[in-house]
């Protein structure tokens, strides 16, 4: 193994609960080396279970923030100055390609559409990235993958993949756990007990009905295990809930209100 290659490996096994056969699926797509898409709401354990399926296919990972912001030399590379002149430094797309990895772009619809065209020759029969300024054509290493994330929920028509990306990629959809598995999450990474973990479910139950109804997203799994974790440090229940899941959501008052006396009914 190659110092870089070890330097995106993932040596502890992150902790993840299966929820509807996924890591099978994921297992399978590895294996015909398919382009993967997942899909799902913020919060709910996408790139927790990228990062389990990395560990578990024992491939490094190399992952990449998406925003509005990144240009294709971003993901490819660039040619950088330094005191002997110009060099060349592969990005996180062009440095998974040659070590074999799995390249996780998250929120991939964050970036510019004509820096997402830059994974297309990646995603088909090619498997390979050029790079135009170097005058180099990388060939994928056979062990490499592309995965992609995104959150549908937030998409408009101007912020979405083109037919022509979306359909380069296997998809699996994501949403929060069932209720015994969730409390089952949230008790085991906070450290609180069974109990205070179900009622903080209860809680984000609550607010997954006002969707569409002053929210955008009720709380996530992410955000009862913040609030689970400040009350495991002795921050009171409903300091912390107000913390770590109202106060986040929104800043309607009559939203906070809402929340606020859903934490009430449980606290």
């Amino acid at each position: 193994m190659s110092n870089l290659e070890a330097q995106y490996r993932i040596e502890k096994e992150p902790y993840y609960r299966e929820v509807n056969g996924e890591v099978g699926l994921f297992e399978a797509a590895y294996a015909a080396r398919l382009p993967m898409m997942v899909k799902g709401p913020t919060g709910c354990g996408k790139s927790r279970f990228i990062e389990y399926m990395a560990w578990r296919l024992k491939r490094p990972l190399v992952s990449v923030a998406c925003n509005e912001d990144m240009t294709a030399s971003d993901l490819v590379g660039r040619f950088l100055l330094d005191k002997d002149g110009t060099k060349w430094q592969d990005g996180p797309l062009t440095t998974a390609a040659r070590i074999g990895a799995i390249c996780y772009l998250d929120e991939v619809v964050e970036a510019r559409q004509d820096t997402t065209v830059v994974i297309h020759p990646l995603t088909d029969h090619r498997r390979s990235l050029p790079l135009d300024k170097k005058g180099e054509l990388i060939h994928a290493h056979a062990d490499f993958q592309l995965v992609i994330s995104y959150n549908p929920g937030y998409q408009s028509a101007m912020k979405d993949l083109k037919q022509s990306t979306k359909q380069r990629f296997g998809a699996l959809d994501f949403s929060y756990p069932d209720r015994e598995t969730e409390i089952e999450i949230v008790a085991h990474e906070s450290g609180v007990s069974a109990d205070i973990a179900g009622k903080l479910v209860s809680i984000a139950e609550r607010s997954r009905n006002l969707k569409g109804h002053g929210l955008d997203e009720g709380l996530s799994t992410r955000m009862l295990i913040y609030a689970g974790s400040l009350m495991k440090k002795g921050v009171d229940a409903l300091s912390a809930c107000s913390m770590a899941l109202v106060r986040p959501m929104t800043d309607d008052p009559d939203m906070r209100d809402a929340l606020d006396a859903a934490v009430g009914t449980f606290f």
